[in-house]
């Protein structure tokens, strides 16, 4: 007798990721003349009013907001939203657009995305694994003692990776990226064994700037134009310029990596962008 088959649980219906949050880096732009045309009434009150979204202050505030100053003509400034719900997050942009100084507001540049754990990060079992093919002996105290070291830092890894504290650090740095898929460099097309050789050596490189840079990755396939983005945080400017020059070189970034617009900018208060801006 054939017992029926029972489908699958359906996923639950939801805009938030089982795991991680939502991510929008958003630039703007004031029209100067569309400022200098406001009342000193309009205008105070429109300065309120972005202080309060920007500082949390509005009900339904995303969990993650960082305001910043853009550095060269692209934006004067932008933000950094991050929540387990889009809708909130958008929130932000049109109270923003909503506000008395929403008219002089010109939105310059968005990347939506979303925050995930690499498949290129080991677990660690993984780690244990790569250990033993670099020469470490299964057991010894040499092992013993990476493979806890590793164990003790994981959990905190994935939570800085899926839902993030933002470094305290004055310089950031955004830009989107691709994989390529040309013929002979289509990075979709070969095996995982290679392409996590290429991340780890990547990954190398990066940490030869830790306590100086910290990264974010946040995915974008199916969601935006480019399928990644990449947020740096760095405790001087230079050590931008040092880390993405350094890692140009590695194969991952040299051969297969294509990137989009870069947007330097300075984190601040917001009372200290609208005066930087010389608004009000």
């Amino acid at each position: 007798m054939n017992r029926p088959q029972h489908a699958a649980e359906p996923e639950p219906i939801s805009l938030s990721p089982a795991e991680g949050w939502h991510c929008l880096h958003v630039y703007y732009q004031f029209d100067r003349a569309i400022v200098k045309a406001f009342d000193q009434a309009t205008l105070h009150s429109g300065i309120d009013q972005l202080q309060a979204i920007l500082n949390g202050q509005a009900e339904g505030a995303p969990q993650r907001v960082q305001t910043s100053l853009v550095s060269g003509h692209k934006a004067d400034f932008g933000l950094m939203l991050m929540d387990p719900n889009p809708l909130v997050i958008d929130t932000i942009h049109q109270r923003l657009l909503a506000s008395d100084l929403g008219p002089a507001l010109r939105p310059t540049y968005s990347f939506v995305s979303v925050t995930e754990v690499s498949e290129y990060v080991p677990t660690i079992e993984q780690y244990a694994a790569r250990l033993v093919h670099e020469g470490e002996t299964p057991g010894s105290d040499s092992y013993n003692a990476k493979v806890a070291r590793y164990e003790a830092r994981e959990p905190m890894m994935r939570k800085q990776r899926l839902t993030p504290d933002f470094p305290e650090w004055p310089a950031t740095c955004f830009y989107p990226m691709n994989k390529k898929r040309k013929v002979g460099e289509n990075w979709f097309t070969m095996p995982f064994s290679e392409r996590n050789r290429l991340m780890a050596e990547h990954a190398r490189s990066g940490m030869e700037f830790a306590g100086k840079v910290s990264q974010l990755i946040t995915v974008a396939v199916g969601l935006d134009d480019w399928e990644w983005g990449v947020t740096l945080w760095a405790r001087n400017p230079a050590f931008l310029k040092d880390i993405v020059y350094r890692m140009r070189f590695d194969e991952a970034s040299a051969r297969y990596a294509e990137f989009g617009p870069f947007y330097t900018s300075y984190v601040c208060t917001p009372a200290e962008m609208l005066k930087h801006c010389h608004i009000g």
